[in-house]
């Protein structure tokens, strides 16, 4: 007995550091810094850029928290056959359809991947559940309305945003109807879903809105601190410069809203933030971001395999360009 001793304590999982206990170091570390701490907030800068990150989290977080719910609504209560009984059986017809039908039923970028997944093993063409993946996350309500708060002088920005989702959404799914292929999405992601019913929905609700909740409320922090990093950080006349260099500022804060991963219900704000930027790259982060960016290429990786997301996020990326820089064109005009 006295010899399994050690390979019984060998089976026992090794203890994982969690955030309670994470947060309890901070508390402490804040508490016996804080003299120090309270001297260093006391700088301009720093209040300026707390002002800022404060209310880039405020102004979001009633949409964010909103969007959550819905999202996880559709996961649990939504079931994936009504959407294919709607759509017209000819892709061509069904991928605009599918593309409008993200006005109606919004979710967050995290909770598209799996809808759209769930959606092609229901037996929905896999054009029409890309186009609705674009589509969900970046021309619902939600997002609309949120972007019409950010930018109240600029009502033209709603509509831009609208329309140029809309058209990245579609022209990929007829994209994706002419030259993709069924191999480039793993096997796995097409199987069959069980169904969920009774208690279960509700447990599904819960666990997908707070996991949603987690996860976006993270990358809206992250947002937030970048803004006010960038509106205390870095020098006037560097954005100045930024926003005179047109095709320079596009192309810009393209990359950034690849990187920053906001969520759709909160990336208006942080874009809004940036005051020295021209409307234009403002309307080209809004429609990238929910189109693609680091995390909902991971997500997409993890979900349909790597050789889908090493040809779909790419595509993406400059389809979205190209929308938003033509709606901006056409709709804000010279107030771009």
């Amino acid at each position: 007995m006295a010899e399994r001793a050690p390979e019984a304590e060998a089976d026992k999982p090794a203890k994982r550091i969690t955030s309670l206990e994470v947060l309890c170091v901070l508390l402490v570390a804040a508490i016996v810094g804080q003299q120090w701490l309270t001297s260093w907030f006391t700088a301009p800068a720093i209040q300026t850029g707390a002002t800022i990150f404060v209310a880039v989290c405020v102004q979001a977080l009633p949409f964010l928290v909103l969007g959550v719910l819905i999202s996880g609504a559709i996961a649990a209560f939504v079931p994936a056959t009504l959407l294919n009984k709607l759509l017209p059986k000819k892709q061509s017809v069904a991928v605009p359809v599918a593309g409008v039908a993200g006005v109606a039923l919004p979710t967050c970028e995290c909770a598209a991947v799996p809808v759209a997944r769930r959606l092609m093993q229901q037996g929905v063409p896999q054009s029409v559940a890309l186009a609705f993946l674009l589509a969900a996350p970046a021309v619902n309500p939600i997002v609309l309305v949120a972007t019409n708060v950010a930018f109240p002088n600029n009502p033209g920005m709603v509509w831009a945003r609208l329309a140029a989702s809309l058209a990245t959404a579609i022209i990929m799914g007829w994209l994706w109807a002419r030259f993709g292929k069924a191999e480039w999405i793993i096997e796995r992601a097409l199987r069959r879903a069980p169904k969920v019913e009774g208690k279960d929905r509700w447990r599904l609700f819960f666990e997908t809105s707070r996991a949603d909740l987690v996860d976006a409320g993270g990358f809206l922090v992250i947002g937030g601190l970048t803004a006010a990093i960038l509106n205390v950080a870095i020098p006037r006349e560097w954005v100045s410069t930024l926003g005179e260099q047109i095709v320079l500022g596009v192309i810009v804060m393209a990359v950034l809203a690849v990187l920053l991963a906001l969520c759709s219900e909160a990336d208006a704000f942080v874009a809004a933030s940036i005051s020295a930027m021209p409307l234009l790259p403002k309307l080209v982060f809004l429609v990238v971001g929910p189109a693609i960016d680091v995390k909902l290429f991971a997500l997409q990786a993890g979900t349909f395999g790597k050789s889908f997301a090493i040809r779909f996020a790419p595509a993406t990326f400059v389809v979205a360009i190209g929308c938003a820089v033509t709606a901006g064109w056409l709709i804000l005009g010279g107030s771009a």
